[in-house]
């Protein structure tokens, strides 16, 4: 089976959430299946092509609509998985991050950018771009790669498709000119098509046109036919799920994340070794400015928005500090929180460091240094935090929810709590202070989440027998 697998991430290149380590994993457990040929494709931004080493070109994709002309190049990751770079140095290479600039703001021609992304997918996958190869299926990641389903029925072409929802929050809403500027017909700006409240949604387009729908937890693909979760969208989505098209599928972490062999850490440990993980927290302090402590360390590697509560860990910060603990956090996103965790290091800069930004290393080291983790998501689709830190001894405290919900195994592996309140989660953390002080029960909880696998090859199973249903059907 042949597999265009469309993303705007991928950890090998160009991060920015969890999207990225999903699309550099699951393609890569794909393809140790028989009989399976997965490419992926990625926008040519410039942290892309600087790391590509040889790059042939594929096709050319014609001016369409107010999208200019594009060149496809056909290249490969380090490790030999093939990998198509749209490249069209006027829309992709530029300062900032792959959606907005060096302020945070978003591009004004998002719209553009990434529809000219999808229609190009929609070519290469129905084989008129490369001669060489067209695809059995389309994979399509989030709203920068939702059209590509669309494109393919608006021009007819009857290829199978499934869109992955990563964060349903985030949509791709564009004023109704978006239709001219992207080459949509005007027959699909309706309630059944792309059109939302007035708007053209590209998230939409792919909840629409899409053969199948998935998103990353089973808890979450409920959750989003609600309307507490489900953004404006969940009739859409009850009808799909009511339809049997729409599939949780748990997302897995790769096998880097063993504390035993990881060459990052201060130093390495396993599971009994708590000398070891004191090593790492030793160490952590140090980086962080924070002061000598025996008492616990709470952990936050995170993008810095509203949607993973860091205002309820503000709120609940002097409790947790009172009662002998500290707090480090490495992240980027929203500048106000930014600027809100910054004034708080600089009230207790003792207690709390903060580095914001992201960098894989100090990342796993806070993971092997903390504790525990905080994970106070107001909605959590997966979470993959929760999963390293529990590989790594870190036992997490989440919210209730989503992803978090299903990988946490509360009293045994971390803890859960019921509500995004400041009182509910300040619940969460009393009772990890009760374990810290617990040291028989600190050593079996450690051991236990330690113990957990969350392999992609769970996670691949499930989509290559997802992808044969759908192509079947």
């Amino acid at each position: 089976m042949r597999v265009l697998f469309v993303t705007t991430e991928m950890d090998d290149y160009v991060r920015v959430g969890g999207l990225a380590a999903v699309s550099a994993a699951l393609p890569r457990a794909l393809a140790m299946r028989p009989w399976m040929d997965i490419r992926i494709m990625l926008p040519g931004y410039r942290e892309v092509i600087e790391q590509l080493t040889h790059i042939e070109i594929a096709g050319t994709c014609k001016a369409f609509a107010e999208m200019p002309a594009a060149t496809l190049a056909l290249a490969s990751t380090r490790d030999g998985l093939p990998i198509y770079v749209l490249l069209c140095p006027q829309l992709y290479e530029r300062p900032g991050n792959p959606y907005g600039d060096e302020s945070g703001e978003d591009w004004p021609d998002n719209d553009i950018r990434f529809a000219r992304f999808a229609s190009a997918a929609a070519e290469l996958a129905a084989g008129t771009l490369d001669k060489n190869w067209a695809a059995d299926m389309v994979h399509a990641n989030d709203w920068q790669a939702a059209l590509a389903p669309a494109y393919l029925a608006w021009r007819g072409i009857n290829l199978p498709s499934v869109m992955t929802i990563h964060n349903l929050a985030y949509q791709g809403l564009f004023p109704k000119e978006s239709l001219r500027r992207i080459g949509a017909p005007e027959s699909s700006f309706h309630i059944d098509g792309i059109e939302f409240y007035d708007k053209v949604s590209f998230l939409k387009g792919g909840l629409v046109y899409s053969s199948h729908l998935t998103t990353v937890s089973a808890t979450y693909a409920k959750e989003i036919t609600t309307a507490q979760f489900g953004c404006g969208l969940e009739g859409l989505l009850r009808l799909r799920a009511d339809a049997a098209q729409l599939t949780g599928i748990l997302n897995g972490i790769d096998e880097s994340w063993d504390p035993r062999f990881c060459s990052h850490l201060a130093q390495p440990f396993g599971a009994g070794d708590w000398e070891g993980k004191r090593a790492n927290a030793d160490y952590v302090r140090k980086q962080f400015g924070l002061g000598v402590s025996r008492g616990p360390l709470f952990g936050i590697v995170a993008r810095l928005v509203h949607q993973k509560g860091i205002d309820l860990v503000l709120e609940a910060a002097d409790e947790i500090i009172d009662a002998g603990g500290q707090i480090a956090v490495i992240g980027s996103g929203e500048p106000a929180i930014e600027q809100a965790l910054i004034k708080a290091h600089r009230r207790r800069p003792d207690a709390i460091g903060v580095a914001i930004g992201f960098d894989d290393a100090q990342a796993r080291r806070i993971f092997a240094g903390s504790d525990f983790t905080l994970m106070p998501s107001r909605f959590e689709p997966c979470g993959l935090s929760q999963m390293y830190a529990q590989r790594f001894g870190s036992l997490p405290i989440g919210h209730q929810t989503g992803g978090l919900a299903e990988t946490i195994t509360d009293g045994e592996t971390g803890f859960l709590f019921s509500k995004p309140s400041r009182d509910s989660f300040l619940g969460g953390i009393r009772r990890a202070f009760s374990t810290f002080g617990a040291h028989d029960r600190l050593d079996s909880m450690r051991r236990t989440a330690m113990s957990r696998s969350f392999s992609w090859d769970t996670s691949a199973g499930s989509y290559n027998a997802l992808y044969r249903k759908v192509a079947a059907a």
